[in-house]
């Protein structure tokens, strides 16, 4: 039996198990075992490290950065992004990769046109490195907001020159998240026009208030489910690779 888990904190409400028990039943893997594994501090690694009894990791919320000093090594994507979500383990080895940029290029890449040249990313977690670099990859031009930092655009300097020129808009954020989903990203929805993107990384529920505001506005919406699946499925390809 192989065993694989999902490192983070407050996982009742992942994606990750229900999509790895679903799968192993539908393609009959009857070999592995997905179970959640909660760390109120990411110091806690060093212990499961010790113990190194599965064959691989996700990594979700707050962790996708700060667990990066505790692998043993990087895939080139992960090392650019600068965090990772997913863990192979090779012997005693920790080994970090970033399946959320194979997710998210999969699903935002069908959307653009010629007139999405600029994007603002609604936070800056470990999540929003891997948005980044796929947006650059493609050639946007990227600006983070936040609501604490010096060194981002802050959500009060967001006006309308601002949301009209940046006409792809990712939340990177866990507002809207079940079971908070009266909770938004707090930008000038007015603003919105039918030539925007809105992009959530929240899955649940299907369509968050950030979502609906921006359909409302007339801008192609679409929520992360389909970015989830696709990153989890690589992730899966990862573990079950020889390659390193």
């Amino acid at each position: 039996m192989r065993y694989f888990g999902l490192i983070g904190k407050s996982l009742s409400h992942s994606f990750s198990p229900s999509f790895f028990k679903k799968k192993f039943e539908n393609e009959r893997i009857v070999d592995a075992k997905y179970n959640i594994i909660e760390l109120d501090n990411i110091e806690k690694i060093s212990s499961l490290k010790l113990e190194n009894k599965l064959s691989g990791y996700n990594v979700t919320i707050p962790y996708k950065k700060d667990i990066i000093k505790y692998l043993d090594g990087l895939s080139d994507e992960a090392q650019t992004i600068g965090a990772v979500n997913t863990i192979k383990v090779v012997g005693d080895k920790w080994i970090g990769y970033n399946t959320d940029a194979i997710g998210f290029e999969k699903a935002i890449k069908p959307l653009l046109s010629e007139q999405h040249t600029a994007a603002l990313i609604l936070g800056t977690g470990g999540a929003s490195l891997a948005i980044r670099y796929i947006l650059e990859k493609l050639g946007l031009k990227v600006t983070f907001v936040t609501s604490s930092s010096n060194h981002h655009l802050k959500y009060d300097r967001l006006n309308k020159e601002i949301v009209e020129s940046n006409t792809v808009i990712i939340n990177a954020t866990p507002l809207g998240m079940f079971p908070s989903e009266d909770s938004s990203p707090d930008i000038p929805y007015q603003y919105i026009t039918s030539s925007h993107i809105m992009y959530d990384l929240v899955y649940n529920p299907a369509e968050t208030i950030f979502l609906k505001k921006g359909r409302e506005k007339g801008a192609m919406v679409q929520s992360g489910y389909e970015m989830l699946k696709t990153q989890a499925e690589a992730s899966w390809a990862i573990w079950n690779s020889r390659q390193v």
